[in-house]
């Protein structure tokens, strides 16, 4: 594991700025699960980490994302890690075909 996995400053600080919607499918534990959800989501990498060197300075505004751990999991599914862009193309796709049956 390396600093940038778990640090708490970092995540604090894209917390701060992003607050705690999911940017691909914009869940809130908090509006669905009350105060248990209160504060809950994962802080996803946009740079994967494993790409990144020690001269990698982390940027929490620029490099971290709020997403519910189920696109954060479809965002890591598969061959190649998506975009965010790309998931939220996929789920809007999908939402159009399930209205559609």
């Amino acid at each position: 594991m390396n600093a940038y996995e778990r640090d708490q400053k970092a995540r604090k600080a894209c917390l701060k700025h992003y607050r705690y919607d999911c940017v691909v499918c914009g869940f809130n534990f908090e509006s669905r699960y009350g105060e248990i959800g209160k504060d809950f989501i994962h802080v996803h990498h946009l740079n994967p980490l494993f790409l990144t060197d020690d001269k990698y300075e982390l940027d929490p505004v620029a490099d971290l994302r709020p997403v519910c751990p189920n696109c954060h999991a479809m965002l890591h599914r598969g061959e190649r890690l998506l975009s965010i862009e790309e998931l939220r193309e996929k789920l809007v796709a999908a939402e159009r075909a399930s209205r559609k049956n």
